[in-house]
């Protein structure tokens, strides 16, 4: 992956903000978020004003834990950090614990293990794999080679669907607009406990979950996602998190491919995820 020179580094940090400040404002864009954000009121930018993030990317730093935008340029918390835990809710709180539990006995019951599953929205900010953003002035599409894992973000000046009308994905609704040169959008409709997990340390979230992300460069082959997480059933305030993703070199392919047809990890029925052989075999030490 390319680096960052010094000054491109100095122009990516953005100033100090306390995290509490962050949440703040987090807290009202996704209130009028929720009421229908979208670019009606604004004339849509043209395809010459939008940035570039051509090309394919790998995510550089960030994770689901704690951050200010500024953060995420920095190395992760410790594993003991507070910062690694959402502010859960007594109820969430008990499910955490007992999913660390099950952690621990090999037995986390994660989805995405069973291949082809998608990892849906936001977990699959963390893959290991490439990315791709196909950006035009009135959609935006997020894709990701670690698949089927597809965001099509609607910045045409659409609401999000009715109540009645809307039913829960992977991935969920998002719909934002361009502020500039950077993306803002709100997400809601998304699957809840036993899918939307953000991460096998156990971090999970409710069919409540919505999330107002914002990403933009901030360097020529940097770019910044920061979203804030906002749960009325698993968390007590907003949780922000960032992320930073750097430009692969020029010319960089990005592949699909079904981990299905060489599924080394298959999930047993009473929730153990197993590791094979090339020839099948069981290879863990079961005891």
């Amino acid at each position: 992956m390319s680096r960052m020179s010094g000054r491109a580094a100095a122009i990516a940090r953005p100033s100090r903000f306390a995290v509490t400040e962050r949440v703040a404002v987090a807290v009202v864009v996704v209130f009028v978020l929720g009421r229908g954000f979208g670019a009606s009121a604004q004339s849509l930018p043209s395809a010459a004003d939008l940035p570039d993030w051509s090309g394919a990317w790998a995510r550089s730093t960030g994770a689901f834990y704690e951050s200010t935008p500024e953060q995420a340029l920095e190395p992760p918390p410790a594993a003991d950090s507070p910062r690694r835990k959402p502010p859960y809710t007594p109820k969430f709180d008990a499910i955490y614990r007992e999913n660390l539990a099950r952690i621990a006995a090999d037995r986390f019951p994660d989805p995405i293990s069973l291949c082809g599953t998608p990892a849906g929205w936001p977990r699959m900010l963390a893959l290991p794999d490439a990315y791709e953003f196909v950006i035009r002035p009135e959609q935006t599409w997020l894709l990701a080679e670690n698949g089927p894992n597809l965001v099509r973000v609607y910045t045409d000046g659409r609401a999000h669907p009715a109540p009645e009308d809307m039913w829960a994905t992977y991935t969920g609704n998002n719909v934002g607009r361009w502020e500039k040169d950077e993306l803002v959008f709100h997400s809601i409709g998304l699957k809840g406990v036993g899918s939307t997990i953000l991460a096998r340390t156990g971090l999970v979230m409710s069919d409540k979950l919505e999330t107002t992300t914002r990403i933009r460069l901030i360097a020529p082959d940097r770019l910044l996602v920061s979203l804030v997480l906002v749960d009325s059933e698993a968390l007590t305030r907003p949780w922000p998190v960032a992320f930073t993703y750097t430009r692969l070199p020029p010319g960089s392919t990005v592949y699909d491919y079904a981990c299905a047809e060489n599924n080394r990890n298959p999930v047993t029925s009473d929730g153990r995820t197993l590791t094979l052989d090339p020839s099948g075999q069981v290879i863990d030490k079961l005891e």
